[in-house]
């Protein structure tokens, strides 16, 4: 070989590696940026979940207080947001979510409250039955920003 083509072939080499690892590095931005964006989706998606099961189940629990029956349909809507949970939350999640339905609907075996009974619940911070849920929904998106 001919010691005149040697820095021909370095120039080349650099240029090879050079290229390789600007590829390289568009690669896996552009993989990381994919990642945090389906992420963000994600988090996007579940806190509304959230937002719809605490909405409809804060309604059916004041319901239950006062009344010993409960409207089907409202139940059916509760049940189907944990069913939806089931497909993209922790167990933990789902379990907390679940002793909500369940408390709703023992509630509404249980005798109705006056209004002054109410206010000595608010009062007494008894009536949060969804603080246990909510906690666990914010560690859950919480550990999705990681």
């Amino acid at each position: 070989m001919n010691i005149a083509y040697l820095p021909a072939l370095a120039a080349l080499a650099g240029s090879a590696v050079g290229g390789l690892t600007s590829l390289a590095s568009a690669w896996l931005t552009q993989h990381n940026q994919a990642r945090v964006k389906q992420l963000s989706g994600e988090k996007a998606r579940r806190q509304k979940l959230y937002k719809q099961f605490i909405a409809e189940a804060s309604k059916l629990y004041a319901d239950a207080l006062v009344h010993d029956q409960a409207e089907v349909s409202a139940l059916v809507s509760v049940y189907a947001l944990v069913s939806r949970m089931q497909i993209v939350s922790s167990f933990a999640v789902i379990e907390k979510a679940e002793a909500v339905v369940r408390l709703i609907l023992d509630t509404y075996f249980t005798p109705n409250k006056t209004f002054s009974e109410f206010h000595e619940l608010v009062n007494s911070h008894a009536l949060n039955p969804l603080r246990a849920f909510s906690e666990e929904c914010r560690f859950e998106l919480q550990a999705l920003n990681l």
